[in-house]
């Protein structure tokens, strides 16, 4: 069993998104351009809104918990975002740091489960945190970050979607 990284006692965000929808599939456009996928790898524009007064920065991740790994993949981590940033796009607000994916690319990595495989949820989290800073280089491990992570969150929110091919 995979723990969840979420205390039971963070508040709930909204997590929205103009290119997917909680519960829908996963946008083409973008879909990974490695492992045998072809697409746009065009990160996923997000807002988000509702964080505690005590939020004092942001992280975003994106992770697959169905790939056949063992341990999920990790896509997309995002961190040190500034509390007075509530959007993400292609690129990382000034003093946000762009993290390591479970590929070794820096930076985001769309999805692209493998063929023939089930449908893969495509977890898209955004997390308030109660400090400005994880203290983390962009080459952290994602499980070292998730991990650091974990203990600030105060509250999150999340989109999940499915792609399978």
């Amino acid at each position: 069993m995979i723990r969840k990284g979420v205390p039971d006692s963070a508040k709930r965000m909204t997590l929205t998104s103009p290119d997917v929808r909680d519960g829908g599939v996963f946008p083409a456009a973008s879909w990974a351009n490695a492992f045998g996928c072809s697409a746009g790898n065009r990160p996923l524009r997000l807002s988000w809104s509702g964080a505690p007064a005590a939020t004092r920065g942001y992280a975003v991740t994106m992770y697959d918990p169905d790939a056949p790994s063992g341990s999920g993949f990790w896509h997309w981590l995002v961190w040190d975002i500034p509390a007075d940033d509530t959007t993400l796009g292609a690129e990382p607000p000034a003093g946000a740091v762009s993290g390591t994916n479970d590929a070794g690319g820096t930076g985001y990595l769309g999805a692209c489960p493998p063929t023939g495989d089930i449908a893969h949820r495509y977890q898209v989290t955004v997390y308030a945190l109660n400090v400005p800073s994880l203290g983390l280089p962009a080459g952290t491990p994602p499980a070292v970050a998730t991990f650091t992570m974990s203990g600030h969150v105060i509250a999150y929110g999340r989109i999940t979607a499915t792609a399978q091919r």
